[in-house]
């Protein structure tokens, strides 16, 4: 592992961070501490291994310890949604269905939704994304289904939970 292998993993590596902090600086900050990790423990990163899926681990690993620490100080203080109230919607009808995506990728579980990051928009496969997140695959396939069916739902505003059950051999039939 060279700092040029390490190199050519920071984009992806900031785009992840900004999806989990939700605000650039952190996002840089927290990219900034998993290569200050990484570069710390490169004696452990075994070669012929995914250097991409090791950085992201790292990364992942860095914001949930980040995020449990950031719990246990503030116990009970609350972000409201005030921030989001008050942009201004953009002009632009790509900018509207991204911003719609987006509102509906925030509404998604935080499990459904780092999956769907991983796989979906850093391109990992989902070996590489339970790997990653430390889960067997078939949760992350599962999570990863489930989490594109709801963001799918909300995105045509519908209610996230499938609305019908399938009965083998008979009708759909609405749920209650």
């Amino acid at each position: 592992m060279t700092s040029l292998d390490v190199v050519a993993h920071i984009q992806r590596l900031r785009r992840y961070a900004r999806f989990l902090c939700r605000d650039a600086s952190d996002a840089d900050d927290l990219v900034q501490e998993t290569l200050v990790k990484a570069i710390g423990r490169a004696d452990q990163f075994r070669v012929g291994t995914d250097l991409r899926a090791w950085l992201f681990s790292i990364l992942h690993n860095t914001f949930i310890s980040g995020t449990r620490s950031l719990a246990r100080r503030q116990q009970s203080s609350t972000v409201g949604d005030t921030e989001l109230d008050a942009r201004v919607a953009p002009a632009q009808e790509t900018r509207i269905e991204l911003r719609r995506v987006l509102e509906a990728l925030d509404r998604l579980p935080e499990d459904q939704r780092r999956v769907i990051l991983l796989v979906s928009v850093d391109g990992l496969t989902t070996e590489e994304a339970a790997d990653t997140l430390g889960l067997p695959v078939g949760t992350v396939r599962s999570r990863l289904w489930r989490g594109r069916e709801a963001l799918r739902r909300l995105t045509r505003g519908e209610d996230a939970t499938p609305s019908s059950l399938r009965i083998i051999g008979g009708n759909d039939v609405k749920a209650c």
